[in-house]
């Protein structure tokens, strides 16, 4: 589950993890309440307003503005708020702002010159270990950076027996370059930052930049952060921070209906029960000349009220131009689900303009293909997995 801006850094601030004074606003006038209070307590006069939207890259769509007054952070936020922001992590239809976060200045003068370094923590699949990404090259899309100076990208991996430990923490500041009271926050940083995400259960921290001040303070300027939903249930807050508005609302559809769906740009719509058959299935289009629209699970039950749930939020897509049904009949009887199939069909009516390719394998396999060839219904049944992807290949052509 994606996280606004504003929100990551309630978490973060929540572990210790230290940030500017920050406000979200929903309207121009609430952005001018915020930059003045900010002011009230800051004394600064240059103010960041940023779009709120789950979507890296905004300020090169136009999604942040640095005001340098108390008046333009309300300017900035009438342009902000309400345009449709097109970022390179968005559609080509961008999204809608519906917040703005005004974020005191932190490029004052001091001391020292500012820095920015980039740090995310993430799990390491090769080791199964956590571990702490990070890079001297702050503000940068890591992945340039990873293409054209990997030689300044760092790892450190966490044992997720002791967390991270001083020396490690202390390894970090030092291949930052760092010394002195700004060595000393950073690896209170490091510290919190870890403690954090593993806290959170959550399955990704991205902080870009993480900021060295001019008096040596290191705080988390820009942050990303994706929650674990599996863990979820351990954290009933973080459920009210979901932004359905900022989802797929196809994907959300399924999701209260309970179906697993993924909205992908294809043309042949997937009903398959089983994460691994559906992967095959998708495999199976693309290799009849066809692009999976989606991936869809509907789970280990498909009688016809799920079936025809299924076939609604696949026929959402105005791209699908057929639908491949696989099933493999294990914990559900195959002639149970074609006769879901028949009956979704026959309630749908007019709504199912694309053709069907049904492929029921498993037990009772036979009787289902029977009650399918025998419904009357324009539904084309397969048995073999090429069969079916020779069918997805002819209703294509």
């Amino acid at each position: 589950m994606n996280l606004h801006e504003y929100q990551a850094k309630e978490i973060l601030k929540g572990f210790g993890v230290k940030v500017p004074m920050e406000i979200v606003a929903n309207t121009p006038e609430e952005a001018l309440a915020a930059a003045n209070e900010i002011n009230k307590e800051k004394g600064c006069t240059v103010f960041a307003v940023k779009a709120q939207i789950h979507a890296g890259g905004r300020g090169k769509g136009g999604g942040v503005k640095i005001a340098k007054s108390i008046e333009e952070v309300k300017t900035y936020a009438e342009q902000i708020l309400g345009m449709m922001l097109v970022t390179p992590q968005t559609s080509a239809e961008g999204k809608e702002v519906h917040k703005v976060l005004i974020s005191e200045n932190v490029y004052y003068d001091g001391p020292s010159k500012p820095e920015e370094f980039y740090m995310s923590v993430l799990l390491n699949r090769g080791t199964g270990r956590n571990m702490i990404m990070y890079s001297t090259e702050g503000g940068m899309d890591i992945e340039t950076v990873a293409e054209e100076t990997p030689h300044l990208i760092f790892t450190e991996e966490i044992d997720p027996a002791t967390g991270v430990l001083p020396f490690q923490a202390r390894k970090v500041a030092f291949n930052l370059g760092l010394s002195g009271a700004a060595f000393k926050d950073m690896t209170k940083f490091v510290t919190a930052l870890y403690n954090a995400y593993v806290g959170s259960d959550s399955s990704l921290f991205e902080i870009n930049p993480v900021f060295k001040t001019a008096d040596d303070q290191i705080l988390a300027v820009d942050s990303k952060v994706t929650l674990d939903e599996n863990a979820l249930y351990r954290h009933k807050d973080y459920i009210e921070l979901r932004d359905v508005k900022e989802e797929n609302p196809i994907e959300v559809e399924a999701k209260a209906v309970g179906l697993n769906y993924v909205d992908l740009d294809g043309n042949v719509g997937c009903m398959v029960n089983g994460a691994g058959l559906a992967m095959g299935t998708m495999d199976l289009i693309k290799q009849a000349g066809g692009d999976p629209a989606n991936f869809l699970d509907v789970g280990g039950t498909a009688d016809a009220a799920r079936v025809e749930a299924a076939f609604g939020i696949i026929l959402k897509d105005t791209n699908v131009k057929a639908i491949l049904v696989n099933i493999f009949g294990g914990i559900v009887r195959c002639d149970r689900v074609a006769q879901g199939v028949v009956d979704a069909y026959k309630n749908m009516g007019d709504k199912i303009n694309v053709p069907i390719i049904c492929r029921l394998q498993g037990t009772n396999a036979k009787e289902a293909k029977e009650l399918i060839d025998n419904s009357g219904m324009e539904i084309i049944s397969a048995t073999e997995f090429q069969e079916a992807a020779d069918k997805v290949q002819e209703v294509l052509a």
